[in-house]
């Protein structure tokens, strides 16, 4: 009996892979890995930016002189000597180490973030302010470019537009999600369109608009953009919160990217072929092929 049961086991069939689809355009792809790129220059070069005044404010004024903050990073003299401390909405926090008071090269450095998160690591609010606005074009013109390739090959449409379809089934992918059950289609999934939807037309449209608020150029220009976001400071306060969404947007994404597969993830957005689930109808006419 138990060499049937062997056998039978030894004459099982190989675990059955679904087809290999075209999904990812080339302008999908080389938007994708520019915008890689610019985010990470803009965040460190934004902090720079960030530490030549370290504190949020709501409204118009702001200033040393104010004590207004809705956050502030700094550094404080304590009878343990010099500390780093966060304040958060009148709650503060010793920091030492990481924010206001970080080490650098064996002595104490007294800015916001440490050296390590900015560029350059050491305080050149210049040379900080030349990377980030590079930078920021350039995501714009990726941006721009990725719209209208999305448009012409129906990306947009299919894989990031919400449809009634997508709302009804999303509360079920959200539970496929957290028992890490993924489905690997020819579109994205619910919870995926709703992300990137977010990320594409309300987080991205966001920062490029109160960058542009806080810009003296644009205050001139469009006196009505600053208006729009409730002065100046309440922009750059939405401009630092912003940032910190498409931070925890990425690091989720690279986690999402682990757990489904990262070599599979890896070749749809370097070949734009992508290997779907068992059951997934292979379009000829794209060259795609069942394995």
């Amino acid at each position: 009996m138990t060499d049937v049961m062997d056998r039978a086991e030894l004459e099982k069939p190989a675990k059955e892979r679904g087809p290999l689809i075209y999904r990812q355009a080339v302008l999908t792809r080389v938007t994708h890995w520019v915008w890689a790129i610019a985010m990470f220059f803009l965040l460190l070069s934004g902090l720079q930016i960030w530490n030549g005044h370290p504190a949020l404010y709501i409204g118009q004024e702001s200033g040393f002189e104010y004590d207004n903050a809705v956050l502030r990073i700094g550094a404080e003299n304590t009878p343990d000597g010099a500390r780093g401390f966060t304040t958060v909405l009148g709650q503060k926090f010793d920091t030492t180490g990481v924010l206001g008071m970080s080490d650098l090269r064996g002595n104490a450095n007294f800015v916001g973030f440490p050296g390590w998160a900015t560029i350059p690591s050491f305080r050149d609010l210049a040379t900080g302010r030349v990377v980030h606005f590079f930078f920021a074009w350039t995501l714009v013109g990726a941006l721009a470019i990725w719209v209208i390739s999305s448009l012409f090959n129906g990306h947009l449409w299919r894989d990031v537009i919400l449809k009634p379809r997508d709302l009804r089934e999303l509360p079920k992918d959200i539970w496929d999600h957290v028992r890490l059950k993924f489905h690997h289609g020819r579109t994205y999934t619910p919870l995926q369109k709703l992300a990137y939807f977010g990320v594409f037309f309300v987080l991205l449209p966001l920062i490029i608009l109160t960058g542009l608020a806080m810009s003296p150029t644009m205050n001139a220009g469009w006196p009505w953009l600053v208006e729009v976001f409730g002065g100046r400071q309440t922009a750059r306060t939405i401009h630092f919160i912003v940032m910190l969404l498409l931070v925890l947007f990425f690091v989720v994404h690279i986690v999402m990217v682990v757990l489904a597969g990262p070599i599979n993830e890896l070749r749809s957005m370097i070949t734009g072929y992508y290997r779907t689930s068992p059951g997934t109808t292979p379009d000829a006419r794209k060259g795609e092929k069942q394995e």
